[in-house]
């Protein structure tokens, strides 16, 4: 899963620079259940740092369990067969945690010069624990491997979002563990971005086609068994908080989940995929313009820098790249 290098955190970066490629993921290493230590980090503790929550996801192999693991039902005080009920389901985690962040005084200028982004902004940090060790994992992807998924190249941006992560490290590092492990990687798809544009009749207003565009990207996913396990309002948050971000007359984000294809990785073997989850996918209208713009990393950059080797694991990846690309053109959206 990792390479297994534990030392203290400083070490461990100039180490793995020498020694390895690209650092793709970081997670903290705490000895115990840390759930708690960590529940109070994120809700009450990474404000004072800048970092806004938005769609916490606790505990989410209780709700595997629920799904799939629960032969029985009882509803309204009548108990039946649970028609999701799998025989072969196993309960492999102790916490599995989505915990979508971003620091908005610091993303909200960023996304002015490269508004890609917000394919991880909002990002999550992520924690798990297996069961049968006594070890908690919290971290997130490396935003220089974000960035590099994104496409973004503007020096200034890339600076000011790497530093950005400077404080959330070092609150990580004190409550949850100086140690520290990498998922290092060789090289990220040819093409790790899917990007669309949907152009549409501009009117006096675009509120019409924005919400209605939203009824039907929701009604469609969710027809696929998709989640929208997260929505953040960029425009209104930023505008709210006094962060100039008019180069927009809209953009927001989505987070997706396909329930079913998260519990075939994060439950069978690699929890540390869920650094990755939920897939954040953005979506902006330039000011006068008359196309929606909207990115997502493909769920090929997972199997690239997880290494992910399992077929029906990688199999499955290729699938839903290509149905949410289906599914988003049968919307109206061209393939950029």
């Amino acid at each position: 899963m990792f390479n297994k290098l534990l030392m203290g955190a400083a070490a461990l970066s100039l180490a793995a620079a020498v020694a390895f490629g690209a650092q793709g993921v970081k997670f903290y290493v705490g000895d115990g259940d840390k759930e708690k230590v960590y529940n109070t980090m994120v809700n009450e503790k990474i404000s004072a740092i800048g970092f806004v929550l938005s769609d916490p996801h606790e505990r989410i192999n209780d709700a595997y369990k629920t799904k799939w693991g629960t032969e029985f039902q009882t509803i309204k005080g009548k108990t039946e067969k649970h028609p999701d009920f799998d025989p072969t389901f196993k309960e492999y985690l102790d916490n599995l945690g989505f915990f979508s962040i971003t620091n908005d005084a610091v993303v909200g200028p960023l996304l002015m010069k490269e508004p890609s982004l917000g394919g991880f902004s909002p990002f999550n940090l992520h924690v798990y624990k297996v069961k049968g060790e006594d070890k908690t994992y919290v971290g997130h992807v490396m935003p220089e491997t974000m960035l590099d998924i994104t496409g973004v190249k503007d020096a200034d941006v890339r600076k000011k979002f790497i530093a950005s992560f400077t404080e959330l490290d070092k609150l990580t590092e004190k409550e949850i563990s100086s140690k520290v492990q990498y998922v290092d990687y060789k090289a990220l798809p040819a093409k790790p971005m899917m990007t669309f544009e949907v152009p549409f009749e501009r009117g006096a207003s675009i509120d019409g086609f924005v919400s209605d565009f939203q009824s039907k990207f929701e009604e469609a996913f969710e027809a696929n068994k998709y989640i929208i396990a997260g929505y953040k309002n960029m425009k209104e948050s930023m505008d709210g908080a006094g962060i100039k971000f008019d180069r927009f007359d809209a953009y927001w984000v989505y987070s997706l989940c396909h329930f079913r294809f998260s519990e075939g990785i994060f439950n069978q073997g690699r929890p540390d995929a869920g650094a990755f989850a939920p897939c954040s996918m953005y979506m902006y209208i330039d000011k006068g313009s008359n196309k929606l713009m909207v990115g997502m990393p493909r769920l090929e950059t997972w199997t690239a820098v997880m290494g992910l080797k399992d077929k029906k694991m990688t199999d499955s990846v290729t699938a839903l790249d290509k149905e949410i690309t289906k599914i988003m053109t049968e919307l109206g959206a061209k393939e950029l």
